[in-house]
Formats: C-alpha cells, sequence, structure tokens
C-alpha cells in the first residue's frame, strides 16, 4: 500500500470508529479525498473530509475533524492539524517514506505496474492510416500517443489489445492502382495522366520503378484492367509492409491489424439485414438509409448507394460491429479532429444495431504544426509533400518526437519546435530527462572506478541518514507515481506521464547540484545511492509508458 493510500485507509477507520463511538452519526459518509498541500509547511498530505462531511454530520467542520483526529490510530503520523475551516494536515513519520523507498527498490521494472485485471478488457485502435503512402506527422502524433495509451492503461492493470484497421477496399485502393499505373507507362515512355484522386508522392514512383526493375515492360501488353489488378495488389502489400516498417522504428506494435477487406459483401450484408430487421433501415431513391437521426445524428445516413456500392459508413458499421462482438468491455478509437462530424453517426450506427453506444470512446486528435527558425514548416524539403513521419524521426529522432507528440493533452493543437527538440540542452524536455537518467549511470561508474562495493539488494541501509529536504521531496515523488498511473490510465492522458517525470527529472537535478552522493560518509552515501537507484527506476519505468529509451549515456 502506497503512502497516500495509508493515509485514505486511516482516515477511514477513524470515520467508522467515530460512528461506533457515537461521536459521530451514522450516515453515507463522502470519498476521502488527499490533496498535497502547495507549501511543505502544511504538511505531506490535507484532506477536506471534515467540511464535505459538514451536512451529515450536522457538526461543523472543525468539531468533525477534531473527532476524526481523537479516533485515528496511525502509527505512521508524525502529527496531524486542523486549520482553517476545518482541513486536516498530516506530517508522515520518516519510517514511512523510507518504506516507500524501500518497496521501489523490490519492485524494480514493476513499480507503477497494477496487477493484471483479466476481465477489464479495452480495445484501443489508433493510426489505421490508408496504406497508400508513407505516414505523415499527423500520423505520428496519432502513433505517439495511441500506443502511449495503450502501455499507460496495462500500466494500470487493464487487459488490452491494440488494434491497426486497414482501410484497404474501396476507391481509394482503386486510384492507388491507377496511380502507379501512370507511373509506369511514364517512366516506359508512354503517356498517361494520374487520376484526380490520385496519389502523386515521390513513393509512387518509387513503386513503378521497382516494377519495371524487377519485370521490366511486360505489363504493357496486358489488359489494363488485369494491370491495374496486379499493381494494387503489389502496391498494397509494399506499402503495408513499409507502413508496419515505419511504425516499428516509431517503438508502436500492434496486437492485430485487421483488413477491411473481411467485411465485404457478408459482414455489410449482415450489418444492413440486423438493421433492416429492427426497422431502423429504410430505401429511399434506390438506396439503403439509416435511421441515424433517431439516434442523435444531424440526418439519416446512406449505407448501400442506389447502385449497390456500399459507403464507408457501411463498413465502419460492420467493423464496429465485430468489435462489440469481440466483447471488449470498452473500445478505444483515436481520430484525427477531422472527423469530429463522424463520431455522431457511428455512435447513432452502434445505438440502432441494439449496441450500447457509451461502450465506444471516440477520443480526437488535434492537428500538428511543424516549427523551425520560428517559421511555419509546411513541405518537405526532399519531396515538396507533406513531411513524413520518417524525415521527422531523421532530424530530431524517435524519443524526442514522441515525447513531443505526447507532452500535450491530445486536444489541444500542438506547436513542434524542431530546433529545440534537437536541441542537447535543458530547455528540451526529453534531454533534460534523459539525462537525469544517464547522471545515475554515471554515479555509478565513479563508485565502480573508486572500488567501492555496494549490497544491491539495500538489506542494511541507515535510511534514516536520508533527512535532506531535496531527499525526502524525491521519495514523496516517486510515491505518486502508481496514482498517477491511475489518474492518467482514467482520463486517458498519457501526457500526465510525460509531466510527472520532467519533474520528477528537476527534483533530481536539484538534489545531485546541492548533495553530494559520493562522500567520506559511506552510511550516508550508501542510502544516496539507494535513493537515486529508485529515482532512476522510477524514471525508466514513466519513459517505458511513454515509449521512450532511457540511455546510460548521453
Amino acid at each position: 500500500m502506497d503512502m497516500k493510500e495509508t493515509v485514505i485507509q486511516g482516515i477511514k477507520a477513524a470515520l467508522a470508529a467515530a460512528v461506533s463511538a457515537g461521536d459521530l452519526p451514522d450516515g453515507e459518509y463522502p470519498d476521502v479525498l488527499l490533496e498535497v498541500p502547495p507549501q511543505k509547511e502544511f504538511g505531506d498530505f490535507a484532506t477536506n473530509i471534515a467540511m464535505q462531511s459538514a451536512r451529515i454530520a450536522h457538526k461543523s467542520p472543525r468539531m468533525i475533524a477534531d473527532v476524526l483526529l481523537k479516533h485515528l490510530d496511525a502509527p505512521w503520523l508524525e502529527k496531524a492539524e486542523v486549520a482553517g475551516a476545518g482541513f486536516i494536515n498530516f506530517f508522515l513519520k520518516h519510517d514511512i517514506i523510507y518504506d516507500t523507498l524501500c518497496h521501489i527498490l523490490e519492485q524494480g521494472k514493476q513499480y507503477g505496474q497494477a496487477p493484471l485485471r483479466a476481465e477489464d478488457t479495452v480495445q484501443v485502435e489508433y493510426v489505421s492510416a490508408n496504406p497508400t503512402g508513407p505516414l505523415h506527422v499527423g500520423h505520428g502524433r496519432g502513433a505517439a500517443y495511441g500506443s502511449a495509451l495503450v502501455n499507460l492503461l496495462r500500466a494500470a492493470g487493464y487487459n488490452v489489445q491494440s488494434e491497426y484497421y486497414i482501410n484497404d477496399a474501396g476507391n481509394q485502393m482503386n486510384n492507388l492502382a491507377a496511380s502507379v499505373n501512370a507511373r509506369y507507362l511514364e517512366l516506359l515512355g508512354k503517356k498517361a495522366e494520374i487520376p484526380e484522386n490520385g496519389y502523386h508522392g515521390a513513393d509512387i514512383i518509387d513503386t513503378a520503378r521497382a516494377i519495371i526493375e524487377q519485370d521490366g515492360d511486360k505489363y504493357l501488353q496486358m489488359d489494363e484492367k488485369d494491370r491495374l489488378e496486379i499493381f494494387k495488389n503489389r502496391a498494397y502489400e509494399e506499402k503495408l509492409k513499409a507502413l508496419k516498417r515505419d511504425l516499428e522504428s516509431f517503438n508502436v506494435t500492434f496486437d492485430k491489424w485487421f483488413s477491411e477487406r473481411t467485411l465485404h459483401p457478408e459482414a455489410i450484408k449482415k450489418a444492413c439485414e440486423t438493421l433492416k430487421g429492427n426497422g431502423n433501415m429504410y430505401e429511399k431513391d434506390g438506396a439503403l438509409w439509416l435511421k441515424s437521426t433517431a439516434y442523435g445524428d444531424d440526418k439519416d445516413r446512406v449505407v448501400i448507394r442506389d447502385n449497390g456500392v456500399p459507403t464507408y459508413l457501411a463498413a465502419d458499421i460492420a467493423y464496429h460491429k465485430n468489435k462489440y462482438e469481440r466483447q471488449f468491455k470498452k473500445l478505444i478509437n483515436i481520430w484525427g479532429a477531422d472527423h469530429h462530424g463522424y463520431v455522431a453517426r457511428v455512435k447513432a450506427a452502434m445505438a440502432a444495431l441494439g449496441l450500447d453506444p457509451n461502450q465506444l470512446e471516440i477520443l480526437l486528435l488535434q492537428m500538428v504544426s511543424l516549427f523551425r527558425n520560428g517559421e511555419l514548416v509546411k513541405m518537405s524539403k526532399r519531396t515538396g509533400q507533406a513531411i513524413t513521419l520518417n524525415e521527422l524521426i531523421e532530424e530530431v529522432g524517435t524519443d524526442a518526437a514522441r515525447y513531443f507528440f505526447i507532452m500535450r493533452s491530445l486536444d489541444t493543437q500542438l506547436d513542434f519546435d524542431l530546433d529545440l527538440a534537437k536541441s542537447h540542452s535543458n530547455e528540451n524536455p526529453v534531454y533534460y530527462i534523459q539525462y537525469a537518467n544517464a547522471r545515475i549511470f554515471s554515479i555509478y561508474k565513479q563508485i565502480a572506478e573508486n572500488g567501492d562495493v555496494f549490497d544491491m539488494t539495500w538489506k542494511n541501509i541507515k535510511w534514516d541518514k536520508l533527512k535532506e529536504e531535496r531527499e525526502l521531496a524525491l521519495i514523496k515523488k516517486m510515491a505518486a507515481y502508481p496514482e498517477e498511473i491511475r489518474k492518467a490510465a482514467a482520463e486517458r492522458a498519457p501526457h500526465r506521464i510525460a509531466h510527472f517525470v520532467y519533474e520528477m527529472a528537476g527534483l533530481f537535478h536539484a538534489f545531485y547540484n546541492n548533495c553530494h552522493i559520493i562522500q567520506s560518509d559511506k552510511e550516508l552515501e550508501e542510502a544516496r545511492l539507494a535513493l537515486v537507484t529508485a529515482v532512476q527506476i522510477t524514471i525508466a519505468n514513466c519513459l517505458a509508458v511513454l515509449g521512450i529509451s532511457a540511455p546510460e549515456t548521453m
């Protein structure tokens, strides 16, 4: 049990004892909430439970606070004070703070990880970009955020499956084939034009050139329909392979890759039959329409066009129906902000199918703007097209790119400073954090060079040597990590962990600059070495959640 939970349980026990003794009336008292006071003179924790309980107890908050302290059995408590209108401030004994330090050292990589709750199943679907070209910077933010959210939920004990929905059916694949075909013909000296909705990226030329290098001009003699089908499959396989490779280089992997093709035609047909059968689909002007206005959408939507071709919505209805059938307790989709108008219709479709739309949680990711030398960067110098994720990684590195993408809440626009992300200075937050980790390993190296040997089981440490305020502040910060994981997971907020580890790094650097670790007092040296080892564990665990490395040297 962590420090905060120990205090909460102590207050709950005092409340129950006060009711049992008749000092407080029976009733439904509120949950105990603890906060860390903004100033250390107000203690380690504070609660307003006495103020929250006044209406139930029919007593003044200060009287309730006095009663609670009378019944508080707390061997971990140095002292408690009633302040203001009825706040209770708690000052903990150092022993319980040291217990937390021991716990971190024992847990190691597992520190902050809640036990797996196999029944709490969550599916997170993210990125899901069309396999028609390279990932761009906007996809990068979704990839970093989504993978960090998956890590975060797993750390909080959820049973998570990550999924990529491959949009490999429909017009975009036909346009991909036609675009490759046009470049193929051009490279062989034939006149050709890329279709209006085709793809103009340099990667399309590369695909066409690769086909020529392998097979020459043999497809010129083939019927165009057959040639397009071959080019579609060749381009699709190449783009999907490249997409997976690019994501892996960005520390992003998926448990499942779901192909839209598998939904055509049977799954779509079955979804439509269900909607027809329950009266939520009707025919008009030769098309099939979803009665989405009955479920909160602003208008009814076409699902099957008058020519029998399914709309994108048709596949999405079948896909999400499939997700529900896999019986996840929670479904999380991460979409770009440009899909805002699509949320209501998909949720309406789920309700029309008789499913719980609240089981589907859709998070919208805002835009990213890149800046270099203070000026907005829109196009790649290399291709004249949008900047790809690979180009960003080449310029700033995977770690910096991931941190900068994650450090802001997903619902805020992100201004990405390329110059800052590349800098090796304390102004660069990811460098600042990783430097703290590397500094700790430099301490280990110095100690080894001095010939000192310590028992890394930390069994005989004189913990009471750690009395400096900077030492205690570090321990208290680390003690808050498990709760920070819980809160961040509940709020779907990986940026909270990014902020937490940055603050931890700041506390460590301040400690390092003011408290000598290697010194003549070997008991103090050993205690401080244990302390910085716990710091390294916590920093590395935070960075693991964010999908960022914890380098031993910088």
